[in-house]
């Protein structure tokens, strides 16, 4: 039986040391290349998806109209909107307590002149909506102020003129009977719109800006009551000035 010398021995131990040296440095090695290959596939990956990024971002640009101005420009668009929406909210409260005004000064107008009972007014929705009896305007089945009713209008005339911020559509109403067979209108229709655009022709007279009023006939379709006895239809004979103001229109 051979045994080895001592020389022998610790030569071969040497060699199985160098062995396991190399071992791992041969793992930490490809180790390496697959972490360096993996950064190399999340870098190309990365710029795909800044590119996608970059294709998105520029589309909502374009739909922003803010193309030109770059990101700066969307990011202050983002930024203001919050802005621009209290900036409204306050307008608007604005406008309506102004409104609340206009209506509280018409009433007071109103029994200054002798007109409480006679003009009827409310406030709705930022509009002040003033209603005459059509009766008191005009004759029945007519389309032209009586002498009474010009008296009306020209008191009316005065509120307006020292409110010439107000916008003013006049609605013509009727009730629900059609004009008799051979009557001079062919319905109700024709008489609320005539007698709207009559009321409008006075007032421009008494030098109500024309670009102020608007005229509209809307015959019985929206009676105050139903239309079901003689004192309901005289009800919904009437016309009505809606005054409107618009947040433009405050300082």
């Amino acid at each position: 039986m051979n045994k080895s010398s001592p020389g022998e021995e610790l030569g071969n131990n040497i060699e199985e040391e160098e062995s396991n040296e190399s071992a791992w440095l041969s793992t930490f090695a490809d180790i390496s290349l697959l972490l360096l290959a993996f950064f190399v596939l999340l870098y190309s990956m990365s710029s795909i998806e800044q590119k996608k990024f970059n294709n998105s971002f520029l589309s909502v640009r374009k739909a922003l109209g803010t193309e030109e101005g770059g990101k700066r420009a969307l990011k202050a668009k983002f930024s203001d909107d919050s802005g621009v929406h209290m900036k409204k909210a306050k307008l608007l409260k604005q406008l309506q307590e102004n409104q609340k005004q206009v209506f509280s000064e018409f009433n007071f107008y109103s029994a200054q002149e002798g007109m409480e009972g006679l003009v009827g007014g409310r406030i709705q929705s930022g509009k002040v909506i003033l209603r005459v009896p059509g009766d008191v305007l005009f004759g029945l089945g007519k389309v032209h102020l009586t002498e009474e009713g010009k008296k009306v209008i020209k008191k009316l005339k005065d509120f307006f003129v020292k409110h010439n911020d107000q916008t003013i559509n006049i609605k013509g109403h009727t009730d629900n009977v059609p004009p008799k067979s051979g009557a001079r209108f062919k319905d109700n229709w024709e008489i609320s719109a005539l007698r709207a655009i009559n009321v409008l022709r006075f007032l421009k007279d008494l030098g109500i800006e024309p670009n102020r009023m608007t005229a509209t006939g809307l015959a019985d379709l929206d009676p105050l009551v139903p239309n079901i006895n003689k004192e309901n239809r005289a009800k919904n004979r009437r016309v009505e000035f809606i005054l409107t103001k618009t947040i433009e229109d405050i300082k």
